[in-house]
């Protein structure tokens, strides 16, 4: 029998996932990941695992394993190689959730394990997105989190536990492509829950591994699994769209103020405001800090006009943020960076040449558009003027491509928007 770890973040997807696996008598365990750093969030507890536990390479931030005793006193894994029990006694828990799932897990019958990859978090997923805004783009830091933590570290940690395969509480679903025999991701029944789009960075090799339990279920559907195994949800509020920022209108600008700080980054200039019309481009006013703005974005803009004024662009290379009337809002493609591509580069090139579609944004659907896969892997994409205008995405957001039947295809960042 297969093992399976599942990764537990102590909501009710997660929960769900785990109570299914094991109600359906697989060989589970449940894997608990703690990313934030205390200062960096409002529900982080403020305990810290002691020193030890199993590190998982030799590398600085390495993440490190610890077995969770159901009570105070169990005893660690006697196998060799294992993690050493992080006692309940006497010390503070260093994640909110972890009572809950200690609780959730002894009434399941089932091990629980805690991987501190804070450092590595930090590296590969708030750094990169701190450095992106001083650079006037607007990432999206789930798709890498789900690509280097969700999918990277906690899928090493899982095999180091002897597990085959990792399951998340993601509403995803994997099909076999009915061609080329590889497994891909296709949408999940609840569509207006669909998250494949936030997998498009996931190594292709770690799908291979990866299990969706809650593919064919909606929220509804968790909430009561969990509620009719007796189970408690540690952390029953929705999550937050970025986790490590704590809620409030101006919560991600104080972040990053004080992220650059810390990190010697000069916060990004001011600069002029340019309207753009048919006729041309003059300055209307001052801003800021492009970082301040996203395209698309209407309200908070500060300018009295004749109509209502949207962000057309940033030009970064003017420090010059683009404005303009709604009829003006609209992109055309964009190019990206390297793909990540879930079938071999000549079957994505031929399975271009077909009907694809592709979403830009997590909550626009998917639309027509002509794909190129070029020399240097990047993607070309031309979105179809038939279906437009289309809502403009940002260099940083996620450009995720779909065959007619809804096989993702490859995910790439986004680069730069053709207007």
């Amino acid at each position: 029998m297969a093992r399976i770890a599942v990764a537990v973040s102590g909501g009710v997807d997660s929960l769900c996932a785990l109570c299914r696996l094991r109600e359906q008598g697989h060989d589970v365990l449940a894997l608990h990941g703690l990313f934030l750093p205390a200062a960096d969030t409002e529900t982080t507890a403020d305990g810290l695992p002691p020193s030890g536990g199993l590190s998982l390479s030799t590398e600085a931030d390495a993440p490190r394993l610890w077995h969770i005793p159901a009570t105070a006193g169990h005893s660690a894994p006697l196998a060799p190689d294992m993690p050493a029990s992080l006692s309940a006694a006497g010390t503070t828990d260093p994640s909110p959730a972890l009572p809950g799932l200690r609780e959730a897990c002894r009434r399941l019958g089932v091990p629980l394990y805690l991987l501190d990859a804070r450092k590595r978090f930090a590296r590969t997923v708030m750094q990169p997105f701190v450095r992106a805004y001083a650079q006037g783009r607007t990432p999206n830091p789930c798709a890498l989190c789900n690509a280097s933590i969700k999918f990277g570290v906690l899928r090493e940690a899982a095999h180091r536990l002897s597990a085959d395969t990792l399951a998340t509480g993601h509403y995803a679903r994997c099909t076999v492509h009915p061609h080329f025999g590889q497994r891909l991701l296709v949408p999940a029944v609840d569509a207006g829950k669909d998250q494949a789009y936030f997998l498009a960075l996931v190594p292709p090799d770690s799908l291979q591994h990866a299990i969706f339990p809650l593919a064919g279920l909606t929220k509804q559907d968790c909430r009561a699994a969990v509620a009719a195994a007796g189970l408690s949800v540690p952390l029953p509020g929705e999550s937050q769209e970025i986790c490590f920022i704590p809620s409030g209108e101006d919560a991600y600008r104080d972040f990053l103020q004080r992220r650059w700080a810390e990190d010697g980054i000069l916060p990004p200039p001011g600069g002029p405001v340019l309207l753009r019309t048919p006729e041309g481009e003059r300055p209307i006013a001052r801003h800021d800090g492009l970082w301040r703005y996203t395209e698309g974005q209407r309200r908070g803009l500060g300018i009295a006009h004749s109509e209502p004024l949207y962000v057309l662009g940033k030009d970064v290379a003017r420090q010059a943020l683009l404005v303009g009337g709604r009829a003006l809002l609209a992109m055309h493609g964009c190019r990206t960076a390297p793909a990540n591509c879930f079938l071999p580069p000549a079957a994505v090139r031929s399975l271009f040449d077909g009907p694809v579609f592709v979403r830009l944004r997590y909550r626009q659907q998917p639309v027509p558009a002509d794909v190129q896969l070029l020399p240097d892997n990047s993607l070309c994409i031309r979105l179809d003027s038939a279906q437009g205008p289309h809502f403009p995405s940002a260099p940083g957001q996620i450009a995720a491509v779909y065959d007619a039947a809804g096989h993702l295809l490859a995910g790439a960042v986004i680069r730069e928007i053709f207007p």
